[in-house]
């Protein structure tokens, strides 16, 4: 392995040319995955000051805070930075669906060779 660990204690975000970065909200209980935002400053500062998630909706181009309209917030237990700062990993409990579709978790189907298939996870 001729990689260098980055064990660097202090957070530097390695925002991307849009400003952004990911931001992979997970159950904290089950560990199941959720859904896949993302963040820009402003909504990692919300984030931060509200314990509640807040994310950058990249096509309405305006900070959002999760659950504000439907009530589906996701409380902030843990956020996790990946090893190159350019990805969080927020580990959440939601409360409510996590998808616009009110469904538990955005990931309710599965690629079955050139096909989507649900995955049992639908409601």
């Amino acid at each position: 392995m001729g990689t260098a660990m980055d064990e660097t204690l202090e957070f530097q975000p390695r925002w991307g040319a849009d400003g952004l970065l990911t931001a992979v909200a997970v159950d904290a209980a089950s560990g199941d995955v959720l859904m896949v935002a993302h963040m820009n400053a402003d909504a990692l500062a919300a984030t931060l000051a509200t314990g509640e998630a807040h994310y950058w909706s990249r096509s309405r181009r305006e900070l959002w805070h999760k659950g504000a309209t439907s009530g589906a917030i996701q409380r902030v237990v843990e956020i996790r930075v990946d090893c190159d700062q350019d990805c969080l990993l927020l580990r959440v409990e939601p409360v409510g669906p996590a998808c616009h579709t009110g469904r538990r978790s955005c990931f309710y189907r599965r690629l079955d060779g050139g096909r989507l298939e649900m995955t049992g996870d639908a409601a």
